[in-house]
């Protein structure tokens, strides 16, 4: 359990030691105590985004108003397999749901909207969603997937609105720079002073490295709004320098269309559409037909035309379909799967199984995305495969063709001097990121002791001269979605499922005697992801021989309980083949009474 922390506003640097508390993630935590609001503090509660890339979600709470910000899903990690998606848990809003306001959606990527469908049932269809237009049709497009998910009321806001949430909180909506266009922050106006929220963000440069006046002018309005606490994404914080210029990526992707003698097929994330954008018009430059390839790529780019965020001439953009009519040096390809997914469209072409595009010499591949941290692997093993297949392979560790989306160090200094908070909460990413973010703001001129590192499920108190850290938790596990089920996967199946990923398992047949109980037959095995049963014979022959010492030593006249048989068989052969074999395949044993 966390120690209560409170911090006062004070000016200047110290040398005061962090009184940080020492606490392990929240993330299995099932909450601690009961919520209780607290007279005139404005309630922060994080329930996705803190311990991870992925999964944002905060609370917002003064008395009996509640302001929620995105709703994001995280994509399954190494130790989560066969899930889908994991999303926030919002078991402790179920109780207040009527006391909920809103909710904000600050962009369009899926780590913010991506858990809508799935949680905005649960809390009230009719809860109003504050966004900007082309974030509002990407979530309404999504919601068409999901035929019983109820219509959603959905408030469009733009650049310099100011919305009237409930009677004490307002929210002024400032345009920021990302990946994908319409991507907004918010001031957050309550008794206790005003709150930025700056969830993904970059500041854009020109080729000489003079950032983006919109952007300055930007924060410097927010700083404007004398900012109490400034909430700031973290993902970037570790890296050193400022953003790669779009300019300079532009630039280089255009070289790269200018050498390419044959085919071109640029791989990116489908919600990437500002680059989209650019792409667009180089190809109209190199008068090349674009050919889209991933049903989510599609979906967006029609969008983006739709609201007039991709302008395209007609007859550039063409159905896959009809890619076999033009010559090679006319074809550029966009593909998602950049990320070594094994099902997206990229993957599906590297390994021969796509419809319509088949990897030959002459290629030219571009994959204008970052990787993300775990997809290294998955990565190498897609160049790899394109590479042998007779491409030409470019990343960003060779030419500049993709900018982050996530500010790094020098763009979040930036922001934190313009913006001027008196406190600082970090957020979006791991506790690593988080903590980098606080040095930052100490270089920036935040001291230290008034920037505060908090997890998933902490509740902090905010009041006008200080932020209390307090010892309430709330639900902040993993909610996993695998499948139609929500939630249904719990933790001892996650474990089940490692386990027989690492070990596999070892079933033990066992049929008895109901009146006698001895063995109507010798006791069958089956091994799978465990042993090869024919190679490994005199294993199998020793369980058995241990299976029927088990059953031997029973009472013959004594009547035992089936589940106490399965458990002594599951503990003794278990430890008996740990023993043989230094390895813990799971056991599952059969008891059959004839």
């Amino acid at each position: 359990m966390v120690k209560t922390e409170t911090r006062h506003a004070q000016k200047g640097r110290s040398s005061r030691q962090s009184q940080r508390p020492s606490r392990r993630p929240l993330r299995h935590t099932q909450g601690s105590s009961k919520q209780t609001p607290s007279k005139g503090a404005l309630r922060f509660i994080p329930l996705g985004g803190l311990e991870e890339v992925g999964r944002n979600m905060s609370v917002f709470e003064y008395e009996n108003e509640i302001l929620i910000i995105d709703m994001g899903l995280q994509f399954p990690e190494d130790d989560t397999p066969g899930i889908d998606y994991i999303i926030p848990n919002v078991t402790s809003l179920i109780p207040r749901k009527k006391d909920i306001r809103g909710i904000i959606i600050t962009h369009g990527h899926y780590d913010h909207i991506g858990a809508i469908p799935y949680l905005i049932d649960t809390l009230g269809g009719d809860i109003p969603i504050y966004t900007t237009d082309l974030t509002k049709e990407i979530i309404k497009r999504r919601q068409d997937d999901f035929p019983r998910a109820p219509k959603l009321k959905i408030v469009t806001v733009k650049d310099g609105d100011v919305v009237k949430i409930s009677q004490h909180i307002d929210v002024e909506f400032f345009d920021i720079t990302h990946t994908i266009p319409d991507a907004i922050a918010a001031v957050i106006k309550t008794p206790i002073g005003n709150i930025a929220y700056c969830t993904d963000l970059k500041i854009n440069y020109d080729i000489k490295g003079t950032p983006d006046q919109k952007d300055i002018d930007t924060f410097k309005k927010i700083g404007s709004r004398h900012i109490h606490t400034l909430f700031l994404e973290s993902t970037g914080a570790e890296k050193a320098g400022k953003s790669v210029s779009e300019d300079l990526v532009k630039q280089n992707i255009d070289s790269l269309f200018a050498k390419a003698q044959g085919r071109l097929i640029v791989g990116l994330f489908a919600s990437l559409l500002t680059r989209v954008s650019d792409i667009v018009e180089l190809a109209q430059k190199h008068d090349r037909k674009i050919f889209l390839s991933g049903f989510s790529l599609k979906t967006n780019v029609q969008i983006a035309q739709n609201l007039g965020y991709i302008k395209a001439k007609k007859g550039t953009i063409l159905p896959i379909e009809e890619m076999h009519k033009y010559k090679d040096d006319k074809i550029l390809v966009l593909s998602t799967g950049a990320q070594g997914e094994p099902n997206a469209s990229l993957m599906r072409i590297a390994n021969g199984e796509h419809k319509y595009v088949e990897i030959k010499r002459g290629d030219t591949i571009i994959f204008s995305s970052s990787v993300i941290p775990g997809n290294e692997r998955p990565i190498q093993i897609l160049k790899d495969n394109l590479t042998r297949s007779g491409a030409r392979v470019y990343q960003t560790e060779h030419i500049d063709v993709h900018s982050s989306g996530h500010g790094p160090a020098e763009d979040l200094k930036t922001v934190m001097s313009l913006v001027q908070p008196t406190f600082l909460i970090p957020i979006h990413g791991w506790y690593f990121m988080r903590a980098a973010n606080v040095r930052l703001a100490a270089e920036a001129g935040i001291p230290e002791h008034n920037s505060f590192l908090v997890d998933n499920g902490q509740v902090v108190h905010m009041y006008p001269d200080k932020i209390l850290v307090t010892q309430e938790t709330v639900p902040a596990f993993y909610v996993m979605v695998d499948g139609l089920g929500v939630g249904d996967v719990e933790e001892v199946v996650m474990r089940d499922r490692l386990a027989l990923a690492q070990e596999g398992m070892m079933v033990v047949i066992v049929t008895l005697d109901r009146r006698t109980g001895r063995f109507i037959k010798n006791p069958d095995i089956i091994s799978r992801g465990f042993i090869l049963l024919k190679e490994n014979k005199e294993l199998v022959e020793d369980v058995r021989k241990r299976i029927r010492g088990i059953i031997g030593k029973i009472p013959r006249l004594q009547s035992v309980e089936s589940d106490y048989l399965k458990s002594m068989i599951r503990d003794q052969i278990g430890t008996f083949v740990y023993n043989k074999t230094k390895r813990r395949p799971m056991i599952l044993p059969v008891v059959i009474e004839v």
